[in-house]
């Protein structure tokens, strides 16, 4: 069942109201992540970090999906208080980069990084969850919600890199800091859910979601297939920095990834494929996309590789949302993103803790690595797509 073919219980203009301020709050969020993602790195090596110092703080917001993150998610969902967590922790995320913008000792960037990540990673699967509510109640599309987060991204990213030709690499950190601001003001214009619909078959709680083969499965192979991203989240701006592109350049690279993102989110209520065929074909795309990234290609292959990122990201992401809310039952929508988010968080953490020393050695041979972790996503989704196709879950 497509994300959009939910039974609306409120009016047009309550969901067009829901929607425009969801898609605000979804550019605020993600309009950091398009500054931080490739420019946090950078901003590390500039007050002299090294590799593998970089690769170990890289990793603190994956560890802290599967540790802080399933309990603030849990917390926000008993509570029945999702829009009251992501105001909460919009500000939390905003104050801690301002705190960790003060920090040069490796130590003491690893500590603040640590305290602020443990606020900032829930904000991502709460607004999904927040999202998802609003696609079952308000009978909205996913992929067109989130879409928005992908544009916000680029801007963010271009923003980023045309000043990181302008000011030092040690105040970019500075322009994170505004963004997040951002993020927590635009969170006090969230809507209030809808109340939950009546369950019409027996409770389920948190613990049931865990002992579910299809939901382990579809967590399970989304976190490898979006883990082989590490090597590239963390080392890519650095690489393509050394090899003498400009930061505006590698923006460009960015949004160019970005742009086929937003075209797959777009189309996504088009898709007549399963959701597990879609994160099989973004499995496959990732393995060619790695594979490629080891060659080191310059210019036209650079722009190509990128490209694929609507697939190696885009494609998962719907996919997965589409098995999720299959899967889970609207009262759990919060525990469920929190699970995934905690898969995702394992999985990753430990993708870019090897993908430090690894670089130091190899260089972009890293990326072999990141190409075999797809490969087995790929391949644990297509042995479970028969029992994922089988009894949906009814939202």
């Amino acid at each position: 069942m497509p994300l959009s073919r939910q039974i609306s219980t409120t009016s047009p203009v309550l969901a067009r109201r829901f929607a425009g301020r969801l898609g605000l709050f979804y550019g605020a969020v993600f309009a950091l992540s398009g500054t931080h993602l490739p420019f946090f790195p950078v901003w590390l090596r500039a007050i002299g970090l090294d590799a593998a110092w970089i690769g170990i703080i890289i990793a603190v917001p994956a560890i802290t999906r599967f540790t802080i993150l399933p309990i603030i998610t849990a917390l926000a969902e008993r509570r029945q208080a999702l829009r009251g967590a992501l105001r909460l922790t919009t500000l939390a995320t905003a104050s801690g980069f301002a705190v960790l913008a003060l920090q040069h000792q490796p130590w003491l960037v690893f500590l603040v990084y640590v305290g602020l990540c443990s606020l900032w990673t829930p904000v991502v699967p709460l607004t999904d969850a927040y999202a998802l509510r609003g696609v079952m109640s308000h009978g909205l599309n996913y992929g067109r919600l989130r879409l928005w987060g992908s544009a916000a991204f680029i801007v963010g990213t271009l923003l980023c890199g045309g000043l990181a030709d302008i000011v030092p690499s040690s105040d970019l950190i500075w322009i994170i800091v505004v963004l997040a601001l951002c993020g927590a003001a635009s969170g006090l214009l969230l809507q209030p859910l809808p109340p939950l619909p009546r369950s019409t078959g027996p409770a389920r709680d948190g613990r049931s979601l865990l002992g579910s083969p299809r939901f382990l499965c579809i967590i399970a192979a989304s976190a490898l297939i979006q883990g082989s991203h590490a090597a590239y989240y963390t080392f890519s701006a650095i690489e393509w920095k050394a090899q003498g592109l400009s930061g505006l350049t590698i923006a460009w690279l960015w949004t160019m990834g970005v742009l086929a993102e937003i075209i797959i989110f777009a189309l996504s209520p088009r898709f007549t494929l399963s959701p597990a065929i879609l994160v099989v074909i973004g499995a496959i795309a990732a393995v060619l996309r790695w594979t490629l990234t080891a060659q080191e290609p310059h210019a036209m292959g650079l722009a190509a590789v990128q490209i694929s990122h609507g697939f190696t990201f885009g494609l998962t992401l719907v996919g997965t949302m589409g098995l999720l809310v299959r899967e889970v039952p609207a009262h759990l929508t919060a525990r469920g993103q929190g699970y995934y988010s905690a898969a995702s968080g394992v999985v990753g953490s430990a993708a870019s803790i090897l993908s430090g020393p690894l670089y130091a050695a190899y260089g972009p041979g890293v990326y072999y690595i990141m190409a075999i972790m797809a490969g087995l996503g790929g391949a644990l989704m297509w042995l479970g797509r028969a029992r994922l196709s089988a009894q949906p879950h009814n939202a």
